[in-house]
């Protein structure tokens, strides 16, 4: 591991409410309050909260997708700021995104090798692009001859395998995970995580991982974040804030867990 890759320094973001009142003053919702984040080369994050507790809004905020009130977001030194896509090309070539369901970001018109292909083309980056959506398409274990199929086509398993494809086609440094298992059935989702876990060997990635599934960030992450009312209620390595957890919230999240009888 080396310094910071990704940093969030400070981070403040609040959405104002519906008026209650014609008179008086209009309320705001703090859904990120005073976030500082490290993500260093090589690591795996996990961001852990119940609904509401700030994941989505934080994700935001560190893809560039939405300014913070307060605070900055940092990639390898240089701010993260919110602007046309051109201005942010230099950024989205370093960190992709896999959302949750695969089926609403994949176009349901557009062939899977196409759909591959378009960080390529819209982040102009240079090469074969034909062969390189071949090799990850192979690397996530479909067939390079599945690239003129369509999304209905495939199982939900496949097609989160074909939207890490996509992500990783431009080559980036970082892969954030948005509940990116969490539509999956349970042994589609082992072999999704399985997928990811090597990556970070084979690719050399750093994760961010953004769930409220205790398991899937045990399985997969080394540091854990952990997020209520949009504060950092605890962090620390995974192991010992999920086996040895300081905070009551932590505490009573996995309480929470359900649990076989013996």
């Amino acid at each position: 591991m080396s310094g910071p890759l990704l940093e969030a320094t400070g981070l403040h973001r609040s959405y104002p409410l519906p008026r209650t009142s014609v008179t008086g003053p209009r309320s705001h919702r703090h859904a990120v309050r005073g976030v500082d984040l490290v993500l260093t080369e090589g690591s795996a994050l996990g961001v852990v909260g119940e609904s509401g507790a700030g994941k989505s809004t934080l994700l935001r905020l560190l893809l560039g997708l939405d300014r913070p009130d307060r605070g900055s977001v940092r990639y390898r030194g240089r701010e993260v700021r919110p602007g046309s896509p051109a201005t942010l090309r230099w950024f989205r070539r370093e960190v992709q995104v896999v959302l949750q369901d695969p089926m609403s970001s994949l176009d349901p018109r557009m062939r899977i090798g196409r759909a591959v292909a378009q960080p390529l083309r819209s982040l102009g980056v240079p090469g074969d692009h034909g062969a390189r959506v071949a090799e990850v398409l192979a690397a996530v274990g479909l067939e390079p001859e599945m690239g003129g199929r369509y999304p209905h086509e495939f199982s939900g398993g496949q097609r989160q395998r074909i939207a890490i494809a996509r992500a990783l086609a431009p080559r980036p440094k970082v892969l954030v995970g948005d509940e990116p298992v969490s539509a999956l059935d349970v042994s589609v989702r082992a072999r999704i995580l399985d997928l990811l876990a090597g990556f970070v060997t084979t690719e050399g990635l750093s994760l961010i991982i953004v769930s409220h599934d205790l398991g899937v960030v045990r399985h997969l992450c080394d540091q854990v974040l952990i997020l209520h009312d949009g504060t950092v209620a605890e962090r620390g390595p995974a192991a010992g804030v999920l086996d040895r957890p300081a905070h009551p919230y932590t505490r009573r999240l996995l309480d929470a867990v359900p649990r076989l009888p013996v």
